[in-house]
């Protein structure tokens, strides 16, 4: 049963793939160039004002957390394959493979914790929030216009009350 769940899931991702790979390609190309804002440049001048480096800056940022975003969901799912494949294996004991299976979980689990503070910190007021887990430590990035030590506190407790107070955690800021 497990195995259908997984093929499932499989061909559920691949298929995203494919449907955004295909829309990719036939978008607009004068869309697809974040630093232009989608308009096509023409002549060798431009002019920019401040408003709109604000808007690239903001884009970039942005832009840069969902880029780390994609490499851990990348890195996580690259994991559950190898352990998927590895609890496929005839060679291993059921308690092995139970806690291949436990470790599976654990992954899921920790991908969902992630987005849950994610949101709890964007709920704070902020514009934008990166938490991403590394050797048992939360590493925390924060956009926002203005911070100080307590703002970084009042994150620290709303981790602490998500996750619990034996997780180490960090808080760094970039502002806007």
């Amino acid at each position: 049963m497990l195995l259908k769940k997984q093929t499932v899931w499989l061909l559920t991702m691949l298929s995203l793939v494919v449907v955004l790979s295909v829309y990719y390609v036939t978008s607009d190309p004068a869309k697809k160039d974040f630093a232009t804002g989608g308009k096509e440049e023409t002549s060798g001048e431009t002019a920019t004002n401040e408003k709109d480096m604000k808007v690239i800056t903001e884009a970039s940022g942005d832009e840069a957390f969902e880029t780390i975003r994609l490499e851990i969901q990348d890195k996580r799912s690259k994991e559950i394959t190898d352990l998927t494949s590895q609890v496929g294996s005839p060679d291993l004991t059921a308690k092995e493979k139970n806690e291949l299976y436990t470790k599976m979980q654990d992954l899921t689990a920790l991908e969902t914790k992630e987005k849950t503070l994610e949101s709890l910190i964007k709920s704070l007021g902020y514009d934008d929030a990166l938490v991403r887990t590394d050797n048992n430590e939360m590493l925390i990035t924060v956009i926002a216009k203005e911070h100080s030590k307590a703002d970084a506190a009042r994150i620290l407790q709303v981790v602490r009350e998500e996750i619990g107070t034996q997780t180490v955690a960090t808080v760094e800021f970039q502002t806007k």
